[in-house]
């Protein structure tokens, strides 16, 4: 029997589209909207800011995140499209 849980998007995609519309949300309301733990969501954009996907600034207490849709994704097979296209590809499709 196939598995049926499987995602074409995966966490890290999704967390990346959902701060590109929500730059100022907090981790756990990220994780409430995607249902994933709030300790995986602060993985997730560590890794994401790590890699230059996202930046991080702070607004008094807050964090505010900025995506740079000018990367490439990093799959070696699509390296030929950028984080603008996915975003744009998740947003509007």
């Amino acid at each position: 029997m196939a598995n049926s849980m499987w995602k074409f998007i995966t966490n890290h995609g999704l967390v990346l589209s959902y701060v590109s519309h929500n730059p100022s949300h907090t981790a756990r309301e990220i994780s409430n909207h995607l249902g994933i733990t709030e300790r995986t969501t602060h993985k997730i954009i560590s890794d994401l800011e790590e890699a230059g996907y996202i930046k991080r600034s702070k607004s008094g207490r807050k964090n505010l995140y900025s995506v740079d849709p000018g990367l490439p994704l990093r799959h070696h097979t699509k390296q030929d499209i950028l984080v603008e296209d996915l975003l744009d590809a998740l947003t509007h499709g």
